[in-house]
């Protein structure tokens, strides 16, 4: 079977939630399949890791031209086009889907996200299978961060709430079927478009890779892992670092904040700088020397979508975590016994001071009652690929088709199955 696999960021490294499960998907897929990767990529640094994924895919990627997107972003404002469909755009792509339906016809394409969904529908693939995975409802998010904001910023995103929904509800409408990461995220997705064909195929984690080492020497320390100039995990770090943490440290001196991910900004930065307990790191080469060294995690989240990997991987690294009702209602339930679930800055606080005080076996105790091997990345994304073959098979000259398999299905055929 020969698979295009269209992403809106290229998959490498793994180290932030879309390219995650993107990665994991792309090694599930090349062990199976022949993959055709087109990817966005957004800067040289991301442009010059294309050649670590050849292993797994014939890789072609499309620079995305920022700042002419920003201003192309800018006049869409009165239209009702997306703005995430303007800001992930690049010239090339049309060339590059030519070159690579040149090669060899796919059987099948799986868009990751809403923003790839369109180049599906370009001439030379519009009449080949597709299966979305909208991982989670975008616009959803935005409407929730509409909620949350004021003055101009506020009608933006209700804008984009409003305009990527309509969109979200054709794409998803049109394709074979649409994949989001949890229950949550279903219910959402069948509201918005009721004749779709809506499946949960859940996210995972690597077990082994966060594993702790030995030994491993526990601080006073917690830790937040983001991407820290994504909207909400900046606002989930100042909220923590101004209303909660003023309150941890007037009864544990010795306790340290460390806000680990790539991009702090300036906001950030400048709110963090006069406490000295709290570390703002930036761009780290692996976060698990951060999560080997602290006491627990948190995810400070008043917006969040789909699941939290960062959850997931803290507690892999043995870590109970403090979340917000946001966060909570995405995560796995075996995930569950790890967490303590608090809204206020008052009750945060006090479910952070109780992690602090567990000793070594009280804190792998409430760790250990998690079963993380059930949320292994090959276990739980082994339903997509029998999804993708069932809305490729009409195109595939298989064996099983000369031998008049019955079990082959249309796309259409496969858009009437319940999830």
């Amino acid at each position: 079977m020969r698979i295009l696999y269209l992403t809106h960021r290229l998959p490498y490294a793994p180290n932030r939630g879309d390219r995650v499960r993107a990665f994991h998907t792309l090694k599930l897929l090349a062990g199976r399949a022949e993959v055709e990767l087109l990817s966005l990529v957004h800067d040289r640094g991301e442009a010059g890791q294309a050649s670590v994924l050849l292993d797994l895919a014939k890789v072609t990627v499309a620079r995305v031209p920022k700042w002419q997107n920003r201003v192309r972003a800018a006049a869409a404002l009165p239209t009702t086009r997306p703005l995430t469909e303007v800001l992930l755009d690049a010239p090339a792509l049309a060339r590059s889907v030519r070159d690579i339906v040149e090669r060899g016809r796919p059987d099948v394409v799986l868009a990751y996200c809403s923003s790839m969904a369109r180049v599906a529908r370009l001439p030379l693939l519009r009449d080949i299978p597709m299966v979305l995975d909208l991982v989670d409802v975008d616009s959803q998010k935005w409407e929730d961060m509409a909620g949350c904001s004021s003055g101009p910023m506020r009608w933006i995103y209700r804008r984009e709430a409003r305009c990527l929904g309509a969109f979200e509800a054709s794409v998803a409408t049109s394709a074979c079927a649409t994949l989001v990461v949890n229950e949550r995220e279903a219910a959402v997705a069948r509201r918005l478009a009721p004749r779709a064909n809506v499946r949960v195929v859940a996210n995972g984690i690597n077990v082994e890779y966060f594993r702790p080492t030995p030994g491993a020497v526990r601080k006073p320390t917690v830790v937040f892992c983001g991407v820290m100039d994504y909207r909400p995990n900046e606002e989930g770090a100042l909220w923590l670092a101004l209303k909660v943490w003023p309150l941890v440290r007037a009864r544990r001196p010795d306790a340290t904040l460390a806000l680990v991910g790539a991009n702090p900004t300036a906001r950030l930065r400048s709110a963090c700088a006069a406490e000295d307990s709290i570390h703002v790191t930036g761009t780290v080469p692996d976060v698990r020397p951060f999560l080997w060294e602290a006491a627990a995690a948190v995810a400070p989240l008043r917006v969040a979508r789909g699941v939290q990997n960062k959850v997931l991987e803290a507690v892999a690294a043995g870590l109970p975590a403090v979340i917000t009702p946001q966060v909570a209602g995405g995560l796995p339930p075996s995930i569950m016994p790890a967490c303590s679930v608090r809204e206020t800055a008052g009750a945060f606080a006090d479910a952070i001071l109780e992690l602090l005080a567990l000793t070594g076996a009280e804190r792998e105790e409430r760790v250990g009652t998690t079963r993380l091997q059930s949320l292994a990345w090959g276990t739980t994304l082994e339903p997509l690929w029998e999804i993708l073959t069932r809305a490729a098979r009409p195109e595939m000259h298989t064996a099983d088709q000369h031998t008049g398999d019955q079990e082959a299905r249309s796309c259409s055929a496969l858009q009437e199955r319940t999830s």
